[in-house]
């Protein structure tokens, strides 16, 4: 088997997402399997979920998963939108001990942008690249020439006194029933936030916001390019599972 079908599972905070993936050619080999996300959403809840993925493709191999917060060492550092029970959980070992498989985690905004700058809109972009993932919050990952800095949860700087999140995500324009113009001056301003403090040459759109790019973009004033992603909802599990090869390869080097 090797380590050119790998598992990718992408959890979020409405539901977690699976199938095999061929990480050479970034694309996957199975359709997704979708389960909704268990509320509360507790670590073993999830891992619950995460088992019966693994066993609906009765995988043994490796996996790459996903989580909406700080990864490090494979570690919950941050679940702001899960739960609190996650914080310095060690998810590497609990979804490895629950599926029998070995399990890696990661970022779920760096799961998606390790796919997108290896298959999709940022392929062989040289510069800095800045990532948005739009969904239930704002997922952000930042990569300079290709290369990945981790854990960049931007979606959560102060605008207007409040998580960013909260007044420019994708939820926060349905909670607040904006039109697409109204909520792309938020996410607008956003943007210019993040210019100020990255100075991006190239920023991706991604997550369920852009499917709607049409709706948006005209709206938009940044001095950086801005494009959609083009996995869009693949592009967590494509990631996940291209995480979990480099980081087999590693462990198989030492």
């Amino acid at each position: 088997m090797g380590l050119k079908n790998i598992m990718g599972i992408d959890i979020g905070g409405s539901g977690v997402k699976g199938a095999i993936v061929n990480t050479k050619k970034g694309e996957l080999k199975t359709k997704r399997y979708r389960i909704p996300t268990p509320q509360p959403a507790t670590p073993d809840a999830i891992a619950d979920v995460i088992k019966q993925i693994v066993d609906h493709f009765k995988w043994e191999g490796p996996v790459g998963a996903g989580f909406p917060g700080v990864i490090q060492q494979g570690y919950a550092r941050t679940a702001a939108n899960m739960n609190e029970r996650w914080i310095d959980v060690n998810l590497n070992a609990l979804f490895s001990k629950k599926t029998g498989c070995k399990v890696h985690v990661v970022n779920d905004a760096d799961a998606a942008g390790m796919a997108e700058m290896k298959f999709g809109s940022g392929k062989k972009f040289k510069g800095v690249a800045l990532l948005v993932t739009v969904g239930t919050g704002l997922g952000t990952v930042v990569f300079n020439n290709g290369r990945l800095l981790p854990n960049m949860e931007m979606g959560h700087i102060i605008l207007h006194g409040d998580d960013a999140e909260k007044y420019a995500s994708d939820a926060a324009r349905k909670a607040d029933k904006l039109n697409w113009e109204t909520w792309a001056g938020r996410f607008n301003e956003y943007l210019k936030r993040m210019e100020e403090l990255l100075w991006p040459d190239l920023i991706i759109i991604g997550g369920g916001a852009s499917k709607k790019d049409d709706k948006f973009f005209k709206h938009l004033d940044t001095r950086a390019k801005v494009i959609p992603a083009t996995l869009l909802n693949e592009a967590g599990i494509i990631g996940a599972a291209l995480t979990s090869r480099y980081y087999n390869k590693l462990e198989k080097k030492d």
